[in-house]
């Protein structure tokens, strides 16, 4: 049986400039616990992937990491966001 991807459109939602920035803040914290995970699991920094060997290059700090790796946390946390808002949540900052 093949699954079929069916998430929240959130394509209407425009998210404000106070928000964009908190995007790349959840972005580096995405980062972080995914590598605070690996570390944990025994993974270390390589320069190329090994599953194996438990080595990986985008263990580094995310502002070392490259654009399309930095893209890939700052969508996550983009998408998280507009969701949390097309569910009829708010964000304010205090």
């Amino acid at each position: 049986m093949a699954y079929t991807p069916h998430p929240i459109d959130t394509s209407d939602i425009q998210l404000s400039e106070d928000i964009l920035e908190l995007t790349e803040k959840l972005a580096k914290n995405t980062h972080e616990v995914w590598s605070a995970e690996r570390i944990a699991q025994g993974w270390q920094y390589g320069e190329t992937r090994s599953d194996a060997q438990k080595l990986h290059p985008c263990l580094i700090e995310y502002d070392e990491l490259s654009d399309d790796e930095k893209t890939f946390d700052r969508n996550t946390a983009m998408e998280t966001l507009k969701c949390i808002i097309k569910l009829g949540y708010t964000i304010e900052k205090k």
